[in-house]
């Protein structure tokens, strides 16, 4: 693998420096002002790497941790190095982590779970980010508390998450798991279980509406709080009838901002 050289110290100071200067006299809505995602949840995918560089650079945000990044993280060693960010791979499974990149620091916990029996430490971090983790936790309140608890002053945690209550989610709450993992597998044949498997999922506060989420998170402790709103879907791409039906009903949704009707978002919030 290349290596690839940290940043000199006066190169990284004056980073630093201009990082916070822009952090102390911006926003989490300026910041998604200036990024102007599409609505269409296609961007969401496309640009989350990109938006998760954005944050770190925009706000001088260095101690990364990704929620659930297992044996799969967002980042490659090199491309952590290049951006002069350290990186720590969270996972509830020590074997998950142990497949992943030997390179980067391995935290094993349940973000929703208690954090004193953890060796997590508090501040530790400056910015959470996960992807398609969060609507698997059954407890999302203390979810994002201890996000709260493990990041420092200033930190950001991002969510990229499907939301309630677009239609297959609503049908994945209802449809038995036993069922609903046979119709992903019919459905999607490389979902298998070693390489893409399909978790239970609760749902729990993964909404597209900031009315929603924002009293809570703030509830938690963080200053402010964002939703970034996505519609569309590939669900019912086999599915034509239904495919069109949803596509009419994105479409409505996505042109008058029916938060109701989202299909994903990203949540995000700043201590």
């Amino acid at each position: 693998m290349t290596h690839v050289e940290p940043m000199a110290k006066s190169a990284r100071t004056e980073r630093d420096a201009k990082s916070r200067a822009m952090s102390s006299d911006s926003s989490l809505d300026a910041f998604f002002a200036r990024l102007d995602p599409d609505v269409r949840s296609q961007w969401a995918w496309d640009n989350y790497k990109p938006t998760i560089e954005a944050l770190s650079r925009g706000f001088g945000l260095r101690r990364l941790i990704e929620i659930g990044g297992g044996r799969d993280p967002l980042f490659t060693p090199y491309e952590a190095a290049a951006l002069d960010i350290e990186l720590t791979i969270n996972d509830i499974s020590q074997e998950e982590l142990d497949a992943g990149p030997v390179e980067f620091s391995k935290a094993c916990f349940d973000i929703s779970g208690n954090l004193a029996e953890t060796k997590v430490k508090r501040g530790a971090y400056d910015l959470a980010f996960s992807r398609m983790v969060f609507e698997h936790v059954k407890d999302g309140r203390r979810a994002w508390r201890n996000l709260n608890e493990i990041l420092a002053p200033g930190g950001v945690a991002i969510a990229f998450v499907p939301t309630l209550y677009a239609l297959p989610y609503l049908a994945n709450i209802v449809i038995p798991e036993a069922v609903s993992q046979k119709i992903v597998k019919m459905l999607y044949p490389h979902r298998t279980d070693d390489e893409d498997p399909k978790f239970p999922a609760h749902y729990d506060w993964t909404y597209g509406s900031e009315k929603k989420l924002k009293p809570m998170l703030e509830s938690v402790g963080f200053r402010e709080a964002i939703v970034v709103p996505f519609y569309y879907h590939d669900y019912f791409e086999k599915i034509p009838v239904v495919r069109e039906i949803d596509n009419l009903a994105n479409r409505v949704a996505a042109a008058r901002d029916w938060r109701f009707l989202t299909s994903y978002a990203y949540i995000a919030a700043r201590k």
